[in-house]
């Protein structure tokens, strides 16, 4: 999970608490983050499984979109997304990507109404071009304020909602993806009941001078662990869930990704987005190749880069694999030729110039456990 960077590492306002903590940090997406606490990523995973972790993830870019007289914010970011963000509700929130000329992915990024405005949430890697864009072509509708400073938290796990509902009773009836403006130890912050584990959770959205209280707080209860970005990646793999620069990326579209679900209808029909009529190609026709779930059997690991071989010819790559703590097993994604994507077909994944045999799956691997009430 460790990525480099030139310059100077950045640092979260949860820094000192993470090294408090005895927290391995390592240079990730510009910042010093924490990959794991002393207990280490088998048990932090295990965990937020069972129980509620916290994460840091103040790294990623926050950015509110505010339309100008006589504008249209959600109709503006229409014109750089698929997503169908004009239908939102205030209070609704939306997975969607900024997406390039060749339907490829810039980024993917969550967009909430709040009702006067869109906060939007980017990757940490991405958020400073993600911005250059927002601005280059939003300038003109939309005020655009990036809160790079603030803090974000994501309180992941089945018992999320009891220990966020001590502090704030209202989060306990949020249903999956939805948000609100709170009062969290006399601190607004901005909580949606979302995350990237695949289970129940929130993201909140802190001041920057108060996320530390607030996360010491969280941890204070029991039920409450510190995560680092190891079990982060192995609770995301295990859902399924896609990794920008992994997964996704400008090579990408979302037919391909199998993030069709994300494209609003209406938009699969009208375009409007950048590369629309390569995805309404893709959607008409069929893609070239499609993400898939891979079990290997055994041990082995397959990691990003091995190749997915059927009778001795290549038909595709591993873009994320690892131990899935949950399944007690090696589990991976890739993409292959669309002609080889069905669920059940064998292949080998070359290992160290070796091969293991695996089998496409259907994915997750673990059955999503999202509150929709």
């Amino acid at each position: 999970m460790t990525e480099s960077s030139a310059g100077p590492l950045k640092r979260t306002p949860l820094y000192d608490l993470h090294r408090e903590l005895g927290a391995r940090l390592v240079p990730f997406a510009g910042y010093e983050m924490p990959v794991q606490y002393p207990t280490g990523i088998l048990v932090e995973h295990n965990h937020t499984r069972t129980a509620c972790g916290l994460f840091d993830v103040s790294h990623m870019g926050q950015v509110r979109l505010t339309a100008k007289p006589g504008q249209n914010a959600a109709k503006a970011l229409e014109t750089l997304v698929p997503g169908d963000i004009a239908g939102l509700q205030p209070g609704q929130q939306r997975y969607t990507q900024f997406t390039n000329d060749a339907g490829g992915i810039l980024d993917d990024l969550m967009v909430t109404s709040t009702g006067d405005h869109l906060l939007v949430v980017v990757n940490a890697a991405c958020k400073d071009a993600d911005l250059a864009h927002m601005q280059k072509h939003l300038s003109a509708t939309c005020e655009i304020e990036p809160m790079f400073s603030r803090g974000l938290l994501a309180l992941q796990g089945p018992q999320a909602s009891a220990v966020l509902s001590r502090l704030v009773p209202q989060v306990a009836t949020m249903k999956f993806m939805t948000g609100a403006y709170v009062v969290i130890d006399g601190a607004r912050c901005y909580v949606t009941r979302s995350g990237y584990t695949g289970g129940d959770g929130y993201e909140i959205s802190t001041p920057a001078d108060q996320t530390d209280a607030i996360a010491r707080k969280l941890l204070g209860h029991p039920e409450v662990k510190p995560i680092g970005l190891g079990a982060r990646d192995s609770l995301r793999l295990e859902a399924g869930l896609c990794l920008y620069g992994h997964d996704i990326d400008t090579t990408t579209t979302p037919v391909e990704a199998v993030l069709l679900w994300s494209v609003g209808k209406e938009r699969r029909v009208q375009g409007g987005f950048p590369g629309a009529a390569v995805v309404q190609k893709q959607i008409a026709e069929g893609s070239s190749r499609k993400r898939v779930g891979l079990l290997p059997e055994g041990k082995a690991i397959a990691r990003e880069g091995a190749e997915i071989v059927i009778g001795g010819k290549t038909v595709g790559t591993v873009t994320s694999g690892g131990f899935s703590p949950t399944m007690g097993r090696a589990i991976a994604m890739g993409y292959v030729e669309r002609s080889q994507s069905a669920n059940g077909t064998k292949v080998d994944l070359m290992v160290r110039g070796k091969p293991v045999a695996a089998e496409i799956v259907p994915m997750p691997f673990v059955k999503h456990a999202y509150y929709r009430g």
